[in-house]
């Protein structure tokens, strides 16, 4: 496996872990400052405008060159939000550095995926996607298993003193300033295979966003349903395990195993996958196996046993999905604009990230289930349009080859 390949999926994965250290206190802390848990979904939907509005932007400067530079200042943004949001006390503050992260941190996001697009033969390409999203997945659950330890470890809490919650944004903004530094070290614009043979203008880069093709705006369109989906079987999922009565250790210790379930899927099923070139076909595929388990799952009596067997089929499904669909779009895209056409990417999945927990948030304060019969009915209409999709494909095929 190329250096350049492999130093991506290692970055990635310390980037899933360092940015997901918050999340499993995020509940408790927002409840410890007496904030009403509408507030949560605000606090995540504006991170997700912040991402919506800086991925696209941060994806034409890197098209112009000097992507790890770009990559860094975003990571450095991020440092400031998340130190932000744990030490402003107020609620309107906090929503302000929420932004702030999500615009900043829309660099890396955005920039890695594009990065592994560049560095890899297309053949190879949704393999090394795969592994990609199995290593944030895995940090991410590593993130936040540790999240819960570093707050509920009396030895750790001790000694670091994260008896006050705050302490732990503190340390996730310290250490997210190494990483950048790493990747200022790591990533190299001379590993992209297949340069373009001159670097675009902003305007050539607004041009060709311009120019996508039908198919592909229709599947970025249902991008942003299966998003809010994903998003509030995310985050409202462990408010509904902190509602129950679990800490933050139990969700931590929770999230890690669907991590582990995800790199599995990403490392064993994937590749196997994408060899039968059916992508679209497997995704559509993906999300109805993925309604009918979340109809399931918040309907059992026992939760934590169906949680931790019937809900991982959807992680699955989703771990399938994820790679899949990055693909997809990477095959609808022009060299040399991968970073700008990903930034766009993000920009559709994050309009999903906003409108999910400011939904989400009304309806789980009615009712818990109605959140999670929400995510079900948004993951209908995305797999409507990928079948609409599927099916225009398909009668352009058949028509060039009759």
């Amino acid at each position: 496996m190329k250096r350049a390949v492999v130093s991506i999926i290692i970055l990635y994965f310390i980037q899933g872990v360092l940015h997901n250290l918050g999340h499993p206190v995020t509940p408790a802390f927002v409840r410890s400052l007496e904030i009403p848990y509408k507030m949560f979904g605000f606090f995540y939907a504006t991170m997700s405008l912040g991402l919506m509005i800086g991925s696209p932007i941060w994806g034409l400067i890197a098209d112009r060159g000097k992507k790890r530079t770009v990559m860094v200042l975003g990571l450095l943004i991020y440092s400031i939000g998340q130190f932000g949001f744990g030490y402003a006390g107020n609620m309107y503050w906090m929503i302000f550095f929420r932004f702030i992260s999500g615009f900043g941190v829309a660099a890396s996001m955005t920039l890695f995926i594009s990065h592994m697009i560049e560095v890899s033969e297309p053949d190879k390409r949704a393999k090394h996607l795969a592994w990609l999203a199995a290593a944030l997945a895995l940090g991410a659950s590593v993130g936040y298993a540790l999240g819960g330890i570093i707050s509920t470890n009396p030895t750790i809490v001790n000694f670091m003193h994260t008896d006050d919650l705050r302490v732990v944004f503190l340390i996730q903004a310290s250490l997210n300033i190494i990483h950048a530094l790493n990747v200022f070290i790591l990533i190299r614009e001379d590993d992209v295979i297949n340069k373009a043979t001159k670097k675009p203008t902003i305007i050539e880069s607004f041009k060709n966003i311009g120019k996508i093709n039908t198919n592909l705006l229709l599947f970025l369109i249902s991008l942003t349903f299966i998003s809010i989906s994903i998003t509030n079987l995310s985050k409202y999922l462990d408010v509904y395990f902190d509602d129950l009565g679990y800490s933050s250790g139990d969700i931590g210790n929770f999230v890690f195993v669907t991590g582990v379930v995800s790199i599995i899927t990403s490392i064993l099923i994937v590749p196997l996958i994408t060899r039968l070139h059916k992508n679209l076909l497997i995704m559509i595929i993906a999300q109805v196996v993925s309604i009918i388990v979340v109809l399931i799952v918040f309907r059992a009596n026992n939760f934590l046993l169906i949680v931790y067997t019937v809900y991982m089929i959807y992680v699955v499904a989703k771990a399938i999905y994820q790679p899949l669909e990055q693909n997809f779009i990477a095959d609808n895209a022009n060299k040399g604009f991968y970073s700008s056409i990903m930034g766009v990417r993000q920009s559709f999945y994050s309009i999903g990230m906003i409108i999910g927990p400011l939904i989400g948030g009304f309806l789980y304060e009615l009712k818990p289930i109605n959140v999670f019969n929400f995510s079900a009915l948004m993951i209908f209409v995305g797999l409507v349009l990928m079948v609409v999709i599927y099916i225009r494909i398909k009668k352009n095929s058949d028509l060039q080859n009759s």
